[in-house]
């Protein structure tokens, strides 16, 4: 395996919700805060790349789920340098989530079952994007629910009196991986009917033009199928992956170490699958925009989507034990490139195809 796992002493029963405890997890491992030493895209590689319709300054993000709901990660990366912050995933009501324990460290990566907990849409939009706006970072809103109309609930919440998205938004990314509570909870992500059904009511709820990216999920036996009906209902882009269904047990105990049971697996062991699932897509769909996530935790892991065919890579797992990682993983992109004299990044863009 390469690339670092989620460390044994950074192992919380409940989900990171805050700037403390990257703060704690980063004194741990002495990474601190790396801002000021590449607040800027300064390098003579031009790091721009589209993800359709929306032109980014770089393609690094930060993947959903990991960076919070707003700008706790303000204090160790310059979020305006990134591509964009995509924000966790947000329902149209307040949502609990799962009991705990949520979160649990694996040999190669984590585990999770938060349960997708937030305060819902309109308290994100109130409390938490504010300061999202002042850092200048990109903003991607993440939503989801458990039925059709609960996601375009959501949707509509994201606009303004004239119908275009509130300001400081700049596209909306559809979760589809929740299981639909009028189909026996089926995961929407599990079914092209389902996700064409769930993408084509957000994008009606949306204005045309707006950006719309597919979260979909890499448990299913025919993902290009999936993403075929994602791309037909409306999506302007998709985004891949999703994590890798899972469980870990306490032998001691003899039950799931996680609340909820079973859990989705991230960070480095699952790369290779997200790696795969992007070069496949992109094989099948060479126009698609594809953000490409799962297991970046350097700039080389950044490269290897980028090569498959993705337009940006988000950076998600990782920060939970180094929060500065998507600047760091940016800086080795931009050194990697300036030593292979390649002098922009839309150029590496599904170079392994050949």
């Amino acid at each position: 395996m390469t690339g670092p796992v989620f460390p044994a002493d950074a192992n919380p029963h409940a989900v990171p919700n805050g700037p403390s405890v990257f703060d704690r997890i980063a004194r741990r491992r002495g990474r601190g805060s790396t801002r000021g030493s590449s607040g800027s895209n300064s390098s003579a590689v031009d790091l721009s790349t589209r993800v359709g319709a929306l032109l980014l300054k770089a393609p690094v993000l930060t993947a959903a789920g990991t960076s919070g709901h707003g700008a706790e990660l303000r204090n160790h990366v310059d979020l305006a340098a990134l591509g964009a912050v995509v924000v966790k995933s947000l329902s149209a009501e307040a949502w609990a989530g799962n009991p705990a324990p949520r979160v649990w460290g694996t040999d190669g990566g984590m585990i999770n079952s938060v349960g997708l907990q937030n305060e819902g849409v309109d308290h994100w939009v109130a409390h938490d994007l504010p300061a999202l706006r002042a850092t200048g970072a990109t903003v991607v809103a993440s939503i989801w629910g458990f039925t059709i109309e609960s996601y375009s609930a959501a949707a509509r919440k994201l606009l303004a009196a004239d119908g275009s998205l509130l300001e400081g938004i700049s596209a909306v990314e559809v979760n589809v991986s929740c299981p639909n509570i009028e189909d026996r909870r089926h995961m929407f992500a599990h079914s092209t009917e389902a996700t064409s059904a769930v993408i084509g009511a957000v994008r009606e709820a949306l204005q045309a033009g707006t950006p719309l990216w597919a979260k979909l999920s890499p448990n299913v036996t025919a993902l290009t199928d999936i993403a075929g009906a994602a791309v037909d209902a409306g999506a302007d882009a998709l985004s891949l992956i999703n994590t890798v269904m899972g469980m870990v047990i306490d032998i001691e105990s003899r039950r799931p170490k996680l609340g909820a049971g079973g859990g989705g697996l991230s960070g480095p062991a699952i790369r290779p699958v997200a790696v795969r699932a992007v070069y496949e897509t992109r094989k099948m769909f060479p126009t698609v925009p594809i953000v490409g996530i799962g297991g970046v935790a350097t700039g080389a892991h950044a490269l290897e989507l980028l090569m498959a065919g993705a337009n940006a890579v988000g950076v998600g797992t990782a920060t939970f034990y180094e929060p500065a990682a998507p600047q760091r993983v940016l800086r080795e992109l931009v050194s990697w490139c300036e030593q292979h004299d390649v002098a922009t990044i839309t150029e590496l863009i599904g170079a392994a195809h050949g």
